[in-house]
């Protein structure tokens, strides 16, 4: 790992070069971003997953950047063209921007005008004239370069060769390239307007028909959006300055004076930025500005995911799903406490009389029959009617009824994941199935869909897909093993997620399980195939065995600690399942004692608080939601009505409400708090129970604005 990389980093993110290096070697040797964060606090200064994280990628991109400095010197070596000078300007060059500029000068490129221009020996007339210190007039100094053989005919002819010359050289110049670059980021403007004759057909777009902002001002939403509307036909995107006072400052910078050839270098200026450098600019400007918004839109997108992967488990018990329909019935589950598929049929609680009786019959005498605790209804079409209809059953008080976000089940039930839990049965009980799971444990069902399916994105499809794929994934290996997993109830989904397993090693587990039985000891995972002492280290603390042989298997204690821990009890008298068992022994624990070079007090702390709650679950407490009753459709709602309602999606310009209507209402940003609000994140995340007010509907457009503002 070279050196400057670490001090790159470490100066760029304010930290301890020794730090940036720990981690640094840690990545390097194959540890997890979660493993890393939970288990090596004293190597790392107890950085957080998100430093690491930022510490992992900028390594990354400077690797990268190495690699493109080894290939530039390369073609330049081959070509006889590298010197001293290059060589140390490449070697400097701490971003790609900078090094690109280096190197554009030196790039092999098609024939161009100033090409041409060279062919027919005009490049000595073209540096004099840019050098500006001859006194003669150019007209004179271009004379002795007319050529007929060449085709440089005339002296007009010979200077226009030596502009297109100088043209070119000061657009590939790296000073004025930065100069002018500068004045596209402050002066820079993002102008759209509709593309001819696409008025009606592009009328979404309407608000962007004739549009004009300062680049830097320009929120990652609108960016994307103008972007999209370019990529469809339906707009036209324009990303410069001014024209004349940005050619105006190039004049400044490259003809200051008033020589007899300044005025030659002006004209060639002026072509070489409206031919050559604003075009190239923009274009940087285009990448620069669909790279920051893109950043923007995938850091709400993953925000929005950690909150619905995190959200409320409603644990491990007998769960009743149905996935709703008016012309087909809603499909029916019966779930065990484990998730395990009882029973299924279908009802028709939104149809006649009679069949709502018998579906009436069919739910009560299911729910005793299976003992059921829970009732889960996908929030789809019929949903609100489907729930409804099951708050009118004389259940027991104990069964909770619950509309839970089915967004990406029909996804699940038409994978190969779903194929394989479900060989015997068709998509709508998948589907079903899906939906029961969610209310039972959020995270280990959605982690068996492409997060992107999820629904809680913004323009998810217009981001860099590699980019938005690393976040997510990010995202969910973070969720999963914060949460912990049980090894013996896990599928193989969840068990890909664990920090070290991936997919080949879970399918390995489950495979051992299923030959083997039940896990007794973390230990056992060693008999695994091919799960060696590496992967063990890096997966052992985020799995549980509850109810092992060993106590500490159900915690978040780390194998290695064991020692540690035993060491407490013994010291104390008692034994590690009592010290588990009794908080005054555990009172008496002086954690000094134990510090050891390789066991700092940041690790002893975590152990303890582990002690205190051995394999708790971070997750927030589940809480029952229910919408208003007799809200169903958007034609139900009028303005001043005061509704609850769940959050479903938070972007940079609002949070989207779900009131119960099958269309989300959105709470714009302004109308979140009584104050102001920079990042509806601030105020708002996904899950969320707000209650909010409507301010406004429009039945045809399909939109209702709410308000979340006393």
């Amino acid at each position: 790992m070279p050196q400057t990389y670490i001090s790159t980093i470490a100066s760029e993110l304010s930290l301890s070069p020794a730090n940036v290096q720990a981690t640094a070697e840690l990545i390097e040797s194959g540890a997890t971003i979660p493993f890393i964060a939970r288990y090596r606090k004293e190597k790392t200064g107890s950085l957080d997953e998100t430093v690491l994280t930022a510490i992992r990628d900028r390594l990354e991109q400077l690797a990268e950047l190495g690699k493109r400095k080894s290939a530039i010197i390369s073609s330049l070596t081959e070509r006889e063209l590298l010197t001293s000078d290059l060589k140390k300007a490449i070697d400097n060059a701490k971003t790609l921007t900078v090094l690109e500029d280096i190197y554009l000068p030196f790039r092999p490129k098609r024939r161009t005008r100033a090409t041409i221009a060279r062919e027919k020996g005009l490049e000595p007339l073209a540096l004099t004239i840019l050098k500006q210190k001859n006194s003669r007039p150019p007209e004179e100094l271009a004379a002795s370069f007319i050529n007929p053989e060449k085709e440089v005919r005339t002296i007009d002819d010979a200077l226009a060769g030596a502009r297109d010359i100088i043209a070119e050289q000061l657009s590939e110049s790296p000073v004025i390239r930065k100069r002018m670059r500068e004045t596209f980021s402050a002066d820079g403007f993002l102008s759209s307007k509709v593309a001819k004759g696409k008025e009606e057909e592009g009328a979404k777009y309407r608000d962007y028909f004739s549009w004009r902002e300062p680049l830097g001002k320009a929120p990652g939403h609108r960016i994307l959006a103008m972007f999209r509307g370019e990529n469809e036909g339906m707009l036209s995107l324009n990303l410069r300055p001014d024209e004349e006072p940005a050619v105006a400052r190039l004049h400044r910078v490259v003809a200051p004076g008033k020589s007899p050839c300044a005025d030659q270098v002006r004209l060639a200026a002026t072509d070489g930025y409206k031919r050559l450098l604003a075009p190239s600019l923009e274009n940087e400007m285009r990448a620069e500005l669909k790279s920051r918004a893109d950043q923007e839109a995938i850091r709400v997108f993953a925000d929005n995911v950690r909150e619905l992967l995190m959200a409320s488990p409603l644990g491990r018990m007998p769960v009743l799903a149905l996935d709703p329909g008016f012309r087909t019935g809603a499909k029916l589950v019966c779930l065990s406490d484990c998730g395990d598929l009882l029973h299924h049929t279908v009802i028709y609680p939104t149809h006649s009389k009679k069949q709502q009786d018998e579906a009436g019959t069919t739910v009560k005498t299911l729910c005793d029959q299976f003992q059921i605790r829970a009732i889960a209804i996908g929030n789809g079409t019929a949903g609100r009617e489907t729930e409804a209809f099951v708050r009118s059953l004389d259940l027991s008080s104990d069964i909770a009824v619950v509309m839970v976000n089915e967004s990406g089940a029909s996804i699940y039930s038409a994978s190969k994941i779903a194929r394989e839990e479900f060989p015997d049965h068709d998509l709508t009980v998948r589907g079903a199935v899906s939906i029961g799971r969610r209310l039972m444990d959020p995270l280990a069902e959605l982690v068996k869909i492409d997060p992107k399916s999820i629904g809680v994105g913004q323009y998810q499809h217009d981001v860099d897909q590699n980019a938005l794929k690393k976040s997510l994934d990010d995202v969910v290996v973070s969720c999963v093993n914060r949460v912990g997993v049980e090894l013996n109830t896990a599928g193989r989904e969840l068990l890909t997620h664990v920090s070290g397993i991936g997919p080949g090693l879970a399918g390995n587990i489950v495979a051992w399980r299923g030959e083997n039985g039940s896990f007794k000891t973390r230990r056992d995972l060693l008999k695994v195939k091919r799960l060696g002492p590496k992967a063990f280290e890096q997966c052992a603390g985020f799995l549980r065995i509850s109810r092992g042989k060993n106590p500490l298997d159900g915690s978040a204690v780390h194998p290695e600690s064991y020692g540690v821990v035993k060491q407490m009890a013994a010291d104390l008298n008692t034994s590690v399942a009592e010290l588990l068992a009794d908080p005054e022994k555990r009172k008496a624990i002086d954690l000094s004692r134990y510090v050891t070079d390789s066991v700092g007090l940041p690790t002893l702390k975590d152990i303890l608080a582990e002690l205190d709650r051995p394999g708790r679950d971070p997750r927030e407490e589940f809480k029952p939601f229910a919408f208003a009753p007799g809200i169903n459709a958007i034609t139900d709602l009028v303005p001043g009505m005061h509704l609850p309602g769940i959050v479903t999606n938070v972007t940079k310009f609002g949070a989207f409400v779900d009131i119960g209507v099958h269309q989300d209402g959105l709470v714009h940003i302004s109308k979140l708090a009584d104050r102001f609000v920079k990042d509806p994140a601030e105020v708002v995340r996904v899950q969320q129970q707000v209650e909010v007010t409507v301010l406004e509907v429009e039945v045809k457009r399909k939109r209702i604005s709410l308000s979340m503002v006393e």
